[in-house]
């Protein structure tokens, strides 16, 4: 897997490379600003972005805004957001510009290597990872939705499944079958109104309405 990294501490910068290089990822771009992310995307070939959200010039959001004019020009191209706080408003900005194949992280999770690089696959594969500080912040502000109309375990599902956890993962995390998640998932579908749609990623939009970042 061919990975383009963009962060302007050098230390984290190199950290990365060499955590990503020694997981059998191939670091073809390491760059420390937006515009230098512009050039090496257009140049090399690549399957995943990971870049913090604070870059030069101004350190506010141009790594933000550089992710969402990414995913606009290539919407499942697989992104990580890195960040050094708990921002739910980036977040939110980052699950709306695609679907899936997306994630936002805290810096401090970059420690525990083998849950970073099995993130990076796990987004590379099409799936959503949150940061589970960032959607404790996001649900804190969360107002009154469909989700209110799934029962207790079907809310724990659905939250295990806005952190990025495969079904299997849910099981395990629950001491239950994968069968009874799946079943849990497909009512939870039902009673968020999503039918199946070749065009809509329903793991993805559940997790929007559970963190109540869907359409208004």
């Amino acid at each position: 897997m061919r990975v383009v990294v963009a962060e302007d501490h050098a230390l984290l910068r190199e950290g990365l490379t060499r955590i990503l290089e020694a997981n059998g990822f191939e670091v073809v771009g390491a760059v420390d600003n937006p515009d230098a992310l512009r050039g090496v995307l257009a140049a090399v070939e690549h399957d995943l972005v990971i870049l913090d959200v604070r870059m030069p010039p101004t350190f506010t959001n141009e790594g933000l805004v550089a992710a969402t004019e990414i995913r606009a020009a290539r919407p499942t191209l697989p992104v990580l957001v890195l960040s050094q706080y708990v921002e739910p408003l980036y977040a939110a900005e980052l699950l709306a510009s695609g679907d899936g194949s997306v994630g936002y992280l805290l810096k401090g999770r970059v420690s525990d290597v083998e849950a970073f690089v099995a993130a990076c696959r796990q987004i590379v594969a099409g799936g959503t990872v949150l940061d589970p500080e960032v959607v404790a912040a996001m649900l804190a502000n969360r107002r009154q939705s469909p989700v209110e109309r799934l029962t207790d375990r079907e809310r724990e599902v659905l939250g295990l499944m806005a952190e990025g956890r495969s079904n299997v993962a849910i099981a395990g995390r629950l001491s239950v079958t994968e069968k009874a998640v799946a079943k849990h998932i497909n009512n939870l579908f039902a009673k968020l109104d999503l039918p199946m749609a070749p065009d809509d990623n329903r793991r993805v939009l559940a997790v929007l309405a559970y963190l109540d970042l869907g359409p208004r």
